[in-house]
């Protein structure tokens, strides 16, 4: 199912939570509202399931006004941050609780039942589990039950909040994959809020970045992490340095703001050649971070400001990382990866 925000403003007394908020997520996409806490991003997650009413705007479901529509008539699953799971009921019967709870009338018999509760176990690896209670799983465990509850009922688009704010990191990784391929299984449109970059790089086909209320950007990974719109896109997603004033100028010739990846520079001998279409600035070395598969450099530049540099040790020790701390280096980096911030958000 296609959902198409317009305008959506919602204030809670003083407090603006969404300012004309305005996006679209196709049939079968798996689209991620990433941004800090208090940005809006749950707050719209809540305005699309009817949980909220916003002051302003509409939400469309495949080209139909569906702001009228009550809770239940949207078709829509929600899985919460704690997934809120009976404790005093089984894996099973946790499962199966959206469809026993049906009026009569619409309830499936009790084969169909068990049929589709088995189905569900299946998708996410848990039919071993069905007999045990919530306190017996583990953290991912929990989450994949409350994953296929919100699947039972087969609703229209599934939207996620935090879905993997409680796991550890190891675990929260490999959820990510496995988030990600029960949503191509089972084909419908999932929207996710979440605060991790990586996260969202990870899991989603579209990316919705906010930022006080506002959308800063909607675009690919690629897209948003590769061309930021603004400097908070630059700044949020990944990390960037951003540069602008007398150290843009000597640099590029411009005063405007551009961001570079650490990854897009370089460092190189001083006396080094300067490759064709690239710019090169002098600096020496104040900081070294040793990461295991990359170090990370801090270099005051001859003229003033400071670049971040990360490099991949392919032959690079921890001692002959360290080692480079004080050095008088090169830095050096294409034109093709500056990215010019342009003076106003995109909206």
């Amino acid at each position: 199912m296609s959902i198409e925000v317009r305008n959506i403003s919602k204030r809670f007394g003083d407090f603006v939570a969404l300012h004309d908020v305005s996006f679209e997520v196709a049939t079968g996409e798996l689209v991620a509202l990433l941004g800090l806490s208090g940005s809006g991003k749950t707050t719209l997650l809540r305005v699309i399931a009817g949980l909220e009413i916003p002051d302003a705007g509409s939400v469309h479901f495949h080209g139909e006004d569906a702001s009228a529509r009550t809770i239940g008539d949207r078709q829509v699953g929600f899985v919460f941050q704690h997934y809120a799971l009976f404790r005093h009921m089984t894996v099973f019967e946790n499962v199966a609780f959206g469809m026993r709870v049906k009026p009569r009338r619409l309830r499936p018999t009790e084969a169909q039942i068990r049929a589709k509760v088995h189905d569900l176990l299946s998708l996410v690896q848990l039919e071993s589990m069905a007999g045990r209670y919530p306190s017996q799983l583990s953290g991912g465990q929990r989450q994949r039950v409350a994953l296929a509850r919100a699947l039972i009922n087969k609703p229209r688009v599934l939207l996620l909040d935090e879905p993997l704010g409680a796991l550890d990191l190891k675990l929260r990784q490999q959820m990510q994959v496995e988030l990600k391929t029960i949503q191509k299984e089972v084909g419908i449109t999932f929207i996710f809020v979440t605060h991790d970059q990586e996260e969202a790089l990870t899991m989603s086909d579209r990316i919705a970045v906010f930022s006080q209320g506002r959308i800063e950007q909607v675009g690919s990974p690629a897209e948003v992490y590769e061309h930021p719109a603004s400097a908070f896109v630059a700044g949020f997603v990944g990390v960037s340095n951003l540069v602008s004033g007398p150290v843009a100028q000597s640099l590029t010739g411009s005063p405007g703001m551009f961001s570079i990846r650490p990854e897009k520079i370089h460092l190189a001998d001083p006396a080094a050649p300067v490759p064709a279409e690239s710019y090169a600035v002098a600096g020496r070395i104040r900081e070294v971070v040793y990461l295991g598969m990359y170090t990370r450099y801090q270099v005051d530049l001859e003229g003033g400001g400071e670049l971040s540099v990360m490099e991949q040790n392919l032959h690079t020790t921890s001692m002959d990382a360290l080692a480079a701390q004080g050095r008088e280096v090169r830095l050096v980096f294409q034109r093709a990866h500056i990215r010019l911030i342009p003076d106003k958000p995109a909206s």
